[in-house]
């Protein structure tokens, strides 16, 4: 599809998100022809900024993100940007952007469609979605509407949250958005596991043994010490990110390619996806905080936290299904902050078969994400010099052209929005599966509050705690990545 006609409104334009992320993603569907004549972009915020001060913003944005543009190009991707001051409790406000998006979509002809983006704090999202319905800023045309994470802080928010979006859309214009669903690597999942005999003939629980999921951040909360208070590691990684990936790794194979199709299997999955009880929180997961040391703050010490806090920077667990091709096959998860190292990876871990060679390995599957693309198999061949079994990895790495080629994440979802697609964002009806799992674990963390006094504590630069390797369902298994 081409130069789509849509006037998009950006609540939030002036914003980290927007000027880092959205700016330089709507250039490049702009260079591909996505977008070109008949679209124009609404910023709003509360900031008293002009037309040509957004203009300027964008401009910036776009160099920052690459430094060799066709500035003339550019210059016309910018003249399609439109700022309106906007208080988003203020009704009145909401008039204003009307005005302008129908003045804009009689300019551009842009047939009565709109996108509106929710590019502000979570608080504001019920908000918003309530006045774009009692203040009719919906079009004639297509209405979409992209919503960034958190989607609530629990089922019963998330549920109230999308009870006011219902009201203006109907689940096919709602975009959930999850940027880890536009990396490469999470769009090669299903592609690897379907299109090669190899993989897909022994992605069952015959073969594998667990699947480990690990999401490791280097840095510590920073200057979001408030926000994450409010959040931790389960609601901040485990509810939305580790979840997609453990959904894709575990689904059926689906009817067809289409949205409808992949989102059925997904629905299917996560319908016999098992709630833990409390005693298995106790028994499956492993919360903890970040230490300090000498020159750096541990959480408790950071700026908005809590000295008393028990909210967790690293969570470990477990999730089993009793249907898919990995029915009742543990997947462990793992994530946290001030990690050895940043590193977002898979590990799929094949059964242990008796062999001639006693001492001969498992072999596993990784999929590194994060900070580069690759696939590796760990096989046993035999030592070179001296009787015996090795290890070795036959890797498939993204060459530096390849990865030249890779589009950031939100460029991908963003062109999906346009084009109407829903396979890579979230339905309600798994959103809500994931928040009644969350919500379990967080009771049970709730309730051993009252006889714990502070969280364990683990040391900056490590993968975790100790007793992260404490929750496998067998004494042989271990997490792969050490």
């Amino acid at each position: 599809m081409k130069n789509i006609p849509v006037i998009m409104t950006i609540f939030g334009g002036s914003g980290d998100l927007a000027h880092r992320k959205l700016y330089p993603a709507l250039f490049n569907l702009f260079e591909q022809g996505l977008i070109k004549d008949n679209f124009a972009v609404i910023g709003t915020a509360r900031r008293p900024w002009s037309h040509e001060y957004l203009r300027e913003q964008v401009i910036d944005a776009v160099h920052e993100n690459d430094k060799n543009v066709d500035e003339n190009h550019l210059k016309q991707f910018a003249s399609h940007f439109y700022y309106q001051s906007h208080d988003v409790t203020n009704t009145e406000h909401y008039q204003a952007i009307k005005d302008l998006a129908n003045d804009l979509d009689s300019r551009y002809s842009a047939q009565g469609n709109r996108i509106f983006y929710m590019a502000m704090a979570p608080r504001f999202f019920g908000t918003i979605a309530t006045h774009i319905n009692d203040q009719k800023l919906i079009g004639s045309g297509f209405n979409r509407i992209v919503v960034e994470k958190p989607f609530g802080r629990d089922f019963a928010s998330a549920s109230e949250l999308n009870e006011e979006i219902k009201a203006s859309f109907s689940e096919d214009s709602v975009y959930r958005i999850d940027h880890y669903l536009g990396k490469e690597m999470i769009q090669n999942i299903l592609p690897m596991r379907l299109s090669n005999p190899l993989i897909k003939n022994i992605w069952s629980g015959e073969f594998i043994k667990n699947v480990q999921v690990t999401l490791a951040e280097n840095l510590g909360v920073e200057a979001r010490g408030g926000y994450y208070e409010t959040s931790g590691a389960l609601r901040d990684m485990v509810q939305n990110h580790i979840f997609q990936i453990i959904t894709l790794l575990a689904m059926g194979e689906p009817t067809a390619l289409s949205s409808e199709a992949i989102h059925a299997k997904k629905q299917e999955l996560l319908d016999s996806m098992i709630i833990p009880s409390a005693d298995e929180v106790k028994k499956a997961f492993v919360r903890a905080q970040y230490a300090g040391t000498d020159d750096t703050f541990g959480y408790l010490q950071e700026p908005n936290v809590d000295p008393d806090s028990k909210t967790e920077t690293f969570a470990a667990g477990k999730v089993k299904f009793t249907k898919g091709p990995l029915a009742n096959v543990p997947i462990y998860f793992r994530t946290g902050k001030k990690m050895r190292e940043k590193k977002n990876r898979i590990d799929i871990v094949l059964k242990h078969m008796n062999n001639l060679y006693g001492q001969a390995h498992s072999n596993n599957i990784t999929i590194i994400i994060d900070p580069k693309s690759e696939i590796y198999f760990t096989i046993n061949g035999k030592r070179i010099s001296e009787p015996g079994i090795r290890r070795e990895n036959l890797a498939y790495e993204f060459s530096d052209y390849e990865n030249s080629l890779v589009p950031d994440g939100y460029e991908r979802l963003l062109h999906d929005v346009f084009v109407g697609d829903q396979t890579n964002f979230t339905h309600w009806s798994e959103l809500a599966k994931f928040w009644e799992f969350i919500d379990a674990v967080e009771a049970a963390w709730q309730s051993e509050n009252e006889s714990v006094e502070k969280l364990i504590q683990y040391p900056q630069g490590k993968l975790g705690p100790k007793q992260a390797s404490e929750i496998f369902e067998s004494p042989t298994e271990r997490w792969i990545y050490e």
